[in-house]
């Protein structure tokens, strides 16, 4: 049958089905597919909170959006164009995202009786059957059927073979966008290579899918979104924690520093533990504590003796590993701790994703304790950050909090990656001798950074003392006399603040030097900011964009940026954090926007805010 090929410039498909049904693994293979076909693209998995939610029911619901397009993406979309929704509860829960006019791509087997009520339809009611659905495009396919009669032949039980159903949905889709489908073959070879029954089953429910648009009459159009133009190099697709171990490995072999990460799973930030244990032979040592405390004491002895020493976590975690920051600050060690952050108080929203941890970061340890933060603010940008972020660490002697967040951490982009001669050194200097005229080492004598000198446990001549008491300067001794803990307090506070001398100043993203209207921003916002203000700088609108990566300190030149505008906005997935320190260091009578529902920020809702204040 004769099909018609319509060329699309942007497109945003959302999975969504039980958390059962490989929603997630849908979305990243038709994503990996995306990325090598060299389309721009973002993606945001939305994994529901509860482990294992009854099946069917609302707050079970898995789903991955994604936006591809071939003009440059920096969100994953607003309004989804295509829903794909494997049950009730997935059409219930997404259909307020859906644009007007947008494909439902319906399993029907999915809204069965039992299905609508424990979706919480009322009785007799099937939005496939009335007429509530009659805004969209409506494709009816009971999938599950489909995949057992394609399956029939192989020997697997009925539960193993409708496993297989998302294969036969990402089959189709791949037929729909026009796609090869060589990318997913070779992952299922890969992975269930020595399973013989498992791989064939998706294999051929892949295979069926594809055959479907192909030989049903339903679909007479199939769609095609070019080529983006990008920079020349070569990508692939990273998520933000796969961008955080390659960028951690970077820094071990720039810095020539064996890495060694102690940690405690957490979600969203369990990845980077996952990803690095797969390094060994990269001289990568990873050590699950057996909780939040151990993960990080054992990474400040991996930095005692001489390691780039890391520990990751979200905000709960950061909770119990206070007092182990206060005495790495105290022993003035590099440590690099690592918060992705998620919703919260408490254990929170696991699953969602929040900017709340800001303030946590800079002020929550006793005492005087301070410690440079460094913010990522996509998943690929997660790479040079957090290879900045260690690069601090080693060469200022000094914990470095790196904040990233959900949303960062499991969306995905594509990623142009770096050779490592493109790298910027990290150059790591130990204390090996005693220096002329010296007799013993004095393990607080500092550099004109503030800096004290790095003397690894063991090397003859240079015993020393520090640990967590008050030390005395210089010296390293013990020490309660009131002049010096004042003097090593504000010293230690000031080595931080020396830290702006040795970071880049800060640039605008886009916009004038000067205007009306700043938006400054810092972590996950950045996609719909820059998405926001580029929109109304087409319209000739007086507006700017700014966003941080140095939050402690801040670059030397962000004042002298603030106040050159009317008005600064301060746009935030939290009640207003940056903005308070921002108020408090520069006077500035910055506007709040915040949003806290474990969503990100859109570009739409961004750009009417900013509306009101031009």
């Amino acid at each position: 049958m004769a099909r018609k090929e319509e060329v699309l410039q942007d497109v945003v498909i959302k999975f969504a089905g039980d958390s059962g049904d490989g929603m997630q693994l849908t979305g990243s293979q038709f994503t990996n597919n995306t990325a090598m076909m060299g389309i721009d693209l973002a993606t945001f998995p939305d994994f529901p909170a509860e482990i294992r939610a009854p099946q069917g029911t609302l707050p079970g619901v898995s789903g991955f959006q994604l936006r591809f397009s071939s003009k440059p993406v920096f969100t994953p979309g607003d309004e989804c164009d295509v829903l794909v929704a494997m049950n009730a509860a997935a059409l219930k829960s997404n259909l307020k995202s859906l644009k007007k006019g947008g494909r439902i791509i319906a399993n029907t087997d999915g809204f069965d009786a039992k299905n609508l009520r424990l979706a919480n339809y009322p009785d007799g009611v099937n939005p496939l059957e009335d007429e509530s659905l009659a805004n969209y495009q409506v494709t009816r396919m009971d999938v599950t059927k489909m995949t057992r009669e394609a399956l029939k032949d192989i020997t697997l039980g009925t539960k193993e073979k409708d496993r297989a159903k998302n294969m036969f949905v990402l089959g189709f889709l791949y037929w729909m966008y026009n796609r090869d489908m060589d990318s997913t073959l070779n992952f299922l070879k890969e992975k269930f290579g020595r399973k013989d029954e498992i791989l064939n089953s998706n294999i051929k429910a892949l295979q069926a899918g594809y055959n479907f648009g192909d030989t049903t009459e339903t679909f007479t159009t199939r769609y095609k979104v070019e080529r983006a133009k990008m920079e020349p190099g070569t990508y692939r697709s990273i998520m933000g924690n796969q961008a955080v171990s390659f960028g951690l490995i970077a820094a071990s072999q720039k810095s020539g520093l064996p890495l060694f990460l102690g940690s405690y799973p957490i979600t969203p930030a369990s990845d980077i533990l996952h990803d690095l244990s797969k390094y060994k032979s990269f001289g990568v040592r990873t050590f699950q504590a057996e909780d939040e405390i151990a993960g990080i004491s054992s990474a400040i002895g991996a930095s005692y003796g001489g390691s780039l020493a890391i520990t990751t976590t979200s905000g709960p975690g950061i909770a119990l590993k206070g007092e182990a920051m206060g005495l790495a600050v105290m022993l003035e060690i590099p440590l690099l701790i690592i918060n992705v952050q998620r919703g919260g108080p408490s254990t929170g929203l696991p699953t969602k994703t929040e900017q709340s941890d800001l303030m946590q970061a800079y002020y929550g340890r006793n005492g005087e304790c301070p410690m440079p933060i460094v913010s990522a603010s996509t998943p690929s940008d997660c790479f040079e950050a957090v290879y900045e972020a260690a690069r601090i660490a080693l060469q200022h002697m000094t914990p470095v909090m790196f904040l990233s967040d959900g949303y960062i951490a499991n969306g995905a982009e594509p990623w142009k990656f770096p050779k490592s001669e493109d790298l910027p050194p990290i150059e790591v200097k130990f204390k090996t001798g005693l220096d002329e005229g010296e007799t013993k080492l004095k393990p607080y004598l500092r550099d004109e950074k503030l800096v004290r000198p790095w003397a690894i446990p063991g090397t003859p001549g240079l015993e020393h003392r520090i640990g967590g008491l008050e030390k005395q300067d210089i010296t390293g001794n013990v020490s309660y006399d009131p002049d010096n803990h004042e003097h090593m307090v504000k010293t230690r506070e000031e080595k931080v603040n020396r830290i702006a001398d040795h970071i880049p100043l800060q640039k605008l993203d886009s916009g004038e030097a000067t205007g009306k209207l700043l938006v400054l921003g810092w972590g996950s916002t950045y996609g719909a900011i820059k998405s926001a203000c580029a929109e109304l700088q087409m319209e000739g609108h007086s507006v700017s964009h700014a966003h941080l990566r140095y939050i402690r300190p801040f670059p030397r030149n962000l004042g002298e940026i603030l106040k050159g505008f009317d008005k600064v906005l301060v746009p935030e997935i939290n009640n207003g954090q940056l903005i308070r320190i921002v108020r408090d260091q520069f006077f500035v009578d910055a506007i709040p926007y915040n949003k806290i529902k474990g969503v990100p920020i859109t570009k739409t809702e961004l750009v009417a805010e900013l509306r009101k204040h031009l």
